[in-house]
């Protein structure tokens, strides 16, 4: 399987290490690399990588905001986020920004090469610290979860929003209408007791709907 990576770091031995270490899985290679947000955005545009790797504190443009604009100009790329802090609120951010994975750099040796497979399937990714961190800050908001069973369709499409897809992305995803889509969204959270898509989120870590290196 051939893969097509960018890396995204403002430190050029971060992007040396991340390079030797990705490319060393048969058919992984870094097709670009970049030491800001804006090389970023303007290099995923052009190369369109199926997995961009950003560290979140890049100048000029952060990883979340570079992410919002990646997701724009290149919506088939995969988003993982790179970090040196085990934050809850930002994991979910850049979970809400589009990225589909998570990763803190002091797990990197163990966890990004899970992460990355993760994505290639489409599948989400956080660390198991930040997993953990964010399934006990919400234990009380998971513990009304579900009042009633969701159906296998319903399932379906709450894995899909927790993945972070819009409802379009969904109905194209499954060959429905964006409508059905928003009807069944609304059920899922009147059955969850969920208020937002962070909460479903967190549904989704609980119930194994995301990849941890747990």
């Amino acid at each position: 399987m051939s893969v097509r990576i960018l890396v995204a770091d403002d430190h050029g031995v971060v992007r040396r290490g991340l390079r030797a270490l990705l490319e060393s899985r048969r058919g992984w290679k870094i097709c670009g690399e970049a030491a800001n947000g804006r090389e970023a955005v303007e290099r995923a545009k052009r190369l369109k990588p199926d997995v961009a790797i950003l560290d979140i504190g890049m100048p000029g443009l952060n990883g979340v905001e570079a992410t919002r604009q990646i997701r724009k100009v290149s919506p088939k790329t995969e988003i993982l986020i790179l970090s040196a802090h085990g934050s809850e609120k930002l994991a979910l951010e850049v979970l809400e920004a589009g990225a589909r994975g998570y990763v803190v750099k002091e797990e990197a040796d163990e966890s990004l090469m899970v992460a990355v497979d993760a994505l290639l399937r489409h599948v989400p990714f956080l660390t198991a610290r930040i997993a953990k961190l964010m399934a006990r800050e919400k234990r009380s908001v998971l513990s009304k979860a579900p009042k009633g069973r969701l159906t296998p369709r319903e399932r379906e499409i709450a894995q899909l929003l927790a993945e972070g897809k819009t409802n379009k992305e969904v109905a194209a995803v499954l060959g429905i209408s964006a409508k059905t889509v928003e009807t069944h969204r609304a059920n899922i959270m009147l059955k969850l007791s969920l208020h937002s898509i962070t909460d479903l989120v967190h549904y989704a870590i609980r119930n194994k709907m995301i990849v941890t290196n747990e």
